[in-house]
């Protein structure tokens, strides 16, 4: 006696999760982790027989997002304030680092030593971090998917770059904070 398989019992599909090959899972699996938010409409699936890997919106797959969501906003339409306040960041936290050292020492000469000698770097370090992770969080309440780039947003240049790239933006604000960033390792 023949046992006929459903296809959506067979464990036959890979996907893709933070650069690794996950599988063999089952296409209802896959339907479910769709379903959940687990592999969004740019998330990539394969199994023997197709080509290369492909996008979940290009796949039958795509009937499992939640139509009733709507897209991201796109790159123009995103509010870009965070994003200039971190491109000047470093000269920002530099004048912070300023006020809180005259804060404390009260004087303007001992300030100026002590923010030269680097005894307040974390400041700097603190706002730029904090700015990016924001970022990333406003990014992600206008309906963009950072998980790509968000575990990089400590690492403010390579954050920048991504999100540009992500957005369809120039890299106007990753040059701002780069050349920014220059001026107060410089003192120029």
């Amino acid at each position: 006696m023949e046992e006929t398989v459903n296809a959506k019992t067979v464990a036959e599909w890979y996907y893709e999760e933070k650069g690794e090959r996950k599988g063999p899972v089952t296409e209802a699996t896959i339907q479910q982790m769709v379903k959940d938010g687990k592999l969004a409409n740019d998330g990539v699936v394969w199994k023997k027989g197709m080509h290369d890997w492909t996008k979940i919106e290009n796949t039958d797959f795509k009937s499992h997002v939640d139509d009733n969501l709507p897209p991201p906003l796109s790159g123009d339409k995103v509010n870009n304030t965070v994003i200039w306040i971190l491109a000047f960041a470093p000269i920002i936290g530099s004048i912070l680092e300023y006020m809180f050292a005259r804060i404390v020492f009260h004087n303007a000469d001992v300030a100026s030593i002590m923010v030269e000698s680097g005894k307040y770097w974390f400041i700097t370090v603190a706002l730029n971090i904090g700015l990016s992770y924001y970022d990333a969080y406003c990014l992600q309440k206008a309906g963009h998917d950072t998980s790509k780039f968000k575990g990089m947003a400590w690492l403010i240049p390579v954050y920048l770059y991504q999100r540009a790239k992500a957005l369809k933006h120039n890299l106007a604000y990753f040059i701002t904070w780069i050349v920014c960033f220059v001026i107060t390792i410089f003192n120029l």
